[in-house]
């Protein structure tokens, strides 16, 4: 099934929650507004290309544990290093640790797209962001 994110409503919508007030907080300097579309743009052509053509791909030959190890649908590999070489593992977290420091409002917009156009893609970093997030709340250097 073919999937487009609904990014007008999409922006909108972060509108509505004070997405620009939270940027003239100045905790996001390199935020930009012209980020904005581009970014969500950019999102949704990963979500549209590359990740809900593996829906069928994965009903069809679902991740196989074999030789104590598990192999995933053909596909999710090469997608999932799209999703890693574009920065969008680290979008919302900090720059310090390779991340762009973007708003965790913007990064959540973005893995709504994910999860919309391939929810078993979507849970594939899931348990990295909560690992990230444990860290850096917890973690010592």
């Amino acid at each position: 099934m073919p999937y487009s994110a609904p990014l007008h409503e999409m922006i909108r919508t972060l509108d509505l929650v004070g997405f620009q007030a939270l940027i003239e907080t100045g905790n996001f300097p390199h935020y930009d507004d012209d980020l904005l579309e581009p970014i969500l743009d950019e999102a949704n052509k990963l979500a549209r290309d590359v990740i809900a053509p593996l829906n069928q791909v994965g009903h069809e030959h679902g991740a196989i544990l074999d030789d104590g190890g598990v192999r995933s649908s053909p596909g999710f590999k090469e997608a999932f290093q799209a999703y890693r070489d574009g920065g969008w593992m680290g979008l919302s977290f900090p720059e310090e640790w390779g991340g762009q420091g973007l708003p965790k409002t913007l990064g959540l917009t973005v893995m709504e797209m994910i999860n919309s156009a391939n929810m078993a893609f979507g849970l594939c970093p899931m348990l990295s962001f909560g690992a990230i997030e444990a860290i850096l709340a917890h973690g010592t250097d």
